[in-house]
């Protein structure tokens, strides 16, 4: 029963192994794929993959075959991942912490500024090269098609994502109709909202604040799968460190304390107990 953490340690380790090969051709399939949204996934994914299978193998190798060498490069890469999974799960936390819609009087949908989100993501998503890719993405999806045949009742009574409210019209309070709107000062986005379909208000601020928001639930419900697979990740690097514990007892062949090698020096206790054995046999 002492080696039962090897045996756990190797059909989990069997199991990730296994795991990491769709991994891997999920990531070499996107690679050829000329849609955007699919190659900006391309990278880590396949780094993922590759982590997976050389930590899985190490793994399998040390525990199955008892090297203690290949199960101290496991334990030390395990310690890696679950340092870098709780360092970024407390940094989503802290960047994706402020943000949220604002409720629209007599709509059901909410609006989304770009100001209430952390300076961090406010100045990623502002980066042309990243908003380039992710226009590109929203554009493919053709998230705002869908609105293209919606009455102003359904306006007043339909609910939208926010990449909806904030890419596929201009804000509610923008004014258009009154002459006199013109001399009136309205949202910056007022101004950049265009009728054509690859246009519409693809260049706004609350465009960006849409997407932000959808980074933002998206990066929470992660949040919560992070924590279950530290605990996760955490218990098996418990079996593991008995594992490369038992491997090591395995090497030098004395396994609890029991001293089964005949050809090399005992070890200390042995002296003790047989000093103990031969004055209990004088006294008695």
């Amino acid at each position: 029963m002492y080696r039962f953490s090897n045996t756990v340690i190797g059909f989990l380790n069997l199991f990730t192994l296994l795991a990491s090969i769709p991994i891997i051709g999920g990531g070499l399939w996107m690679a050829r794929s000329s849609t955007t949204c699919e190659s900006f996934l391309q990278t880590p994914l396949l780094v993922v993959g590759f982590v997976v299978l050389i930590v899985s193998l190490a793994g399998f190798i040390g525990a199955c075959f008892h090297v203690a060498w290949a199960l101290w490069v496991y334990l030390v890469v395990m310690l890696f991942l679950i340092a870098t999974l709780m360092g970024l799960t407390v940094f989503g936390f802290v960047v994706t912490g402020p943000g949220g819609g604002v409720e629209v009087p007599g709509r059901v949908y909410k609006e989304y500024h770009l100001e209430k989100y952390s300076p961090w993501l406010t100045t990623r998503i502002k980066d042309p090269r990243y908003w380039s890719t992710i226009r590109s993405c929203i554009l493919g999806s053709k998230t705002c098609a869908k609105l293209a045949l919606w009455t102003p009742l359904d306006y007043l009574e339909k609910d939208m994502t926010p990449i909806q409210s904030g890419c596929c019209k201009p804000p509610t309070a923008c004014n258009y109709n009154n002459v006199m709107a013109a001399g009136l000062a309205q949202d910056p986005d007022c101004y950049r909202w265009n009728n054509a379909p690859n246009l519409l208000c693809y260049e706004c601020d609350s465009c960006k604040a849409g997407v932000l928001e959808d980074i933002r639930t998206d990066w929470h419900k992660l949040s919560v799968l992070n924590i279950v697979v530290l605990v996760f990740l955490i218990g098996i690097y418990s079996i593991g460190c008995c594992a490369f514990q038992n491997t090591k007892r395995a090497e030098t062949d004395y396994p609890y304390g029991e001293n089964r090698m005949k050809l090399v020096r005992p070890r200390w206790d042995y002296y003790w107990w047989r000093w103990w054995h031969d004055k209990r046999h004088q006294l008695y």
